[in-house]
């Protein structure tokens, strides 16, 4: 198994700010899709981006089109006010890189700006209000994957959301669950209320237009000028006014000065297979080829299913203990990437683990931990070139604060609480960090998600999921399942289980471990809890290369489709 390359961190510029990219380690496969496939997590979405493709646009222009549509049809998870990691490879040349437009921290950002005067967490400061809300990134990346890789315009590109948000689209039962589920802070804004609740308040009708006119508009402004239409002049100004009436912090030149940045993927072999995935400041590459490095020791075919899902949890555990205390922004904190890319660091993981005994967190060396929804949203997309994308976007948790500046149609992300508002408190996920996550002015968070290309000699997989602290997982059963051989289909609907190192315990989804593994799991000393509900919305296409064979799948626990055409 080969080592993965780092990312290396960018370097500000005047218009963006870029690093050097990713070479393939493999001579790139020419070969053409023949077939074009999106999987989103919406089929107006999904449209959106096939209304592009065969308008002439390639799938750069296709992932435009489909967050934008994202943006409008499933505002619960991403938006306008959001932002996330952009994934590509250009089949002509075999390029490869990140678009990374992770938001930012304000300016007038503080470490301790979530604690009280005694450096104890202020409840929900972090998570509600527009205090809790990062630069977004998503407009500017709209601009820059139309206008470096695509080859329409990018007003071209959004004219199918622009058209969603001004017409309407129908309420379906998942948005419907969402809004019922936070209607209570949808009543707390005006502007949300009147987009998302009915006139006196209330949860709309399955089957109930949805128009968004201010989004429309903001829209438009994008459209016609770029990303200036939304960093600059009207759209800017109502932003700001919108934030610091509801007690944030934002100032013009946050909005003006947002770059996205180019980073070099991360790339490393499982087994003969090429995985390409995010780098920070995500956390998601890392540590799925962190996991993966640790299991490359293992033969898991050898052993019976409960020791093998024994070993992939401790190698989650593994994983997600060093998320929790190595990672954060390469442009503010140095990384020990190469440390953990390295073999040997992976066998000394691999050497603590036995194949009869879970090996509790505290026993691993760690942070200081005090005792103690997830929404973002994921497509693919494969033009018929063979160019792909994995885009992972979001506002962080369901509507993001649900706050929305008057006259613009943005819901506004609550991303701030991705940061280590103090070291070892736990996030909405659960998850903890140290100092390398800590808040500090323009720093982006550190996040889960974690779009993905996996390759063989046979065929390859785009892959990626919603789901806060469980993207990692999911995107690692994915990988292992699909080199398994296992279809698209099966892959996005597979019972799901996850450790993400604190809580120490084994989350899983019914129908994920069977009676006889319970038992094997729990006498080895691991804690199981089985989940109430189902986590998750994966969005997978595969190509076989010997038969041409393209498939595109929607997770069933979603209301997403996967189009080939």
């Amino acid at each position: 198994m080969a080592a993965i390359v780092a990312a290396a961190p960018g370097a500000l510029a005047d218009d963006v700010a870029t690093v050097a990219h990713a070479k393939p380690q493999v001579q790139a496969r020419l070969g053409v899709a023949h077939r074009a496939a999106i999987a989103s997590a919406y089929p107006l979405a999904s449209q959106a981006g096939q209304e592009i493709l065969a308008a002439g646009g390639n799938a750069f222009d296709a992932a435009v089109a489909v967050s934008a549509a994202l943006a409008v049809v499933e505002p619960s998870s991403s938006g306008l006010g959001g932002g996330g990691f952009y994934l590509l490879h250009r089949q002509s040349d075999g390029f490869e890189t990140m678009i990374d437009a992770r938001e930012k921290a304000p300016g007038a950002a503080s470490r301790d700006m979530y604690l009280d005067k005694a450096g104890n967490a202020i409840e929900n400061a972090s998570i509600a209000g527009a205090l809790a809300a990062g630069v977004p990134g998503e407009p500017a990346a709209f601009e820059y994957l139309a206008r470096k890789y695509g080859k329409l315009s990018l007003k071209q590109s959004l004219q199918p959301a622009i058209r969603l948000a001004r017409g309407g689209f129908p309420l379906y039962a998942r948005l419907q669950g969402g809004i019922r589920y936070k209607q209570k802070v949808l009543l707390r804004c005006p502007d949300t209320a009147k987009a998302f609740l009915t006139a006196d308040g209330g949860v709309p009708e399955v089957g109930a237009l949805i128009k968004q006119p201010d989004l429309a508009n903001t829209l438009e402004a994008i459209a016609n000028q770029g990303a200036k239409g939304f960093y600059t002049g009207r759209v800017a100004t109502d932003l700001v006014a919108g934030v610091r009436a509801d007690g944030g912090i934002w100032t013009l030149q946050d909005l003006a000065a947002y770059r996205v940045i180019e980073r070099k993927p991360l790339i490393g072999e499982y087994h003969g297979a090429r995985i390409v995935s995010a780098s920070p400041p995500s956390s998601g590459g890392i540590a799925v080829l962190d996991a993966l490095n640790i299991l490359s020791g293992f033969d898991l075919h050898q052993y019976d299913s409960a020791t093998a899902k024994h070993l992939v949890i401790e190698a989650m555990r593994r994983a997600y203990r060093d998320r929790a205390i190595y990672l954060g922004d390469p442009d503010f904190v140095k990384l020990p990437l190469a440390q953990l890319s390295s073999l040997d660091y992976a066998a000394g993981q691999r050497s603590s683990i036995r194949t009869d005994k879970a090996m509790p967190s505290d026993l691993l060396p760690g942070i200081e931990s005090e005792p103690v929804g997830m929404n973002t949203t994921h497509f693919s997309v494969l033009d018929a070139a063979g160019n792909r994308v994995a885009a992972t976007i979001s506002v962080n948790l369901f509507f993001g604060t649900g706050y929305m500046p008057p006259k613009t149609g943005v819901l506004l992300n609550n991303t701030m609480d991705d940061f280590s508002t103090k070291p070892g408190r736990p996030n909405e996920f659960g998850l903890v960090g140290a100092t390398a996550n800590a808040i500090a002015p323009n720093k982006r968070s550190l996040s889960s998600m974690s779009p993905t290309f996996v390759e063989t000699p046979k065929g390859l997989m785009i892959v990626g999921s919603p789901g806060g602290s469980y993207i990692i997982s999911m995107v690692l059963m994915g990988t292992l399942n699909y080199l398994d051989g296992m279809s698209a289909a099966d892959i996005v609907k597979y019972p799901r289980y996850h450790h993400q190192y604190l809580p120490d315990e084994v989350e899983y989804e019914q129908g994920a471990l069977t009676g006889p593994e319970i038992k094997e799991l729990q006498a080895m000393g691991h804690a199981l809890s089985v989940s109430e509900r189902r986590w998750g919305n994966m969005q997978v296409i595969t190509w076989d290369f010997a038969t041409g064979r393209v498939d595109a799948a929607s997770d069933p626990r979603g209301e997403g489709v996967g189009l080939v055409y």
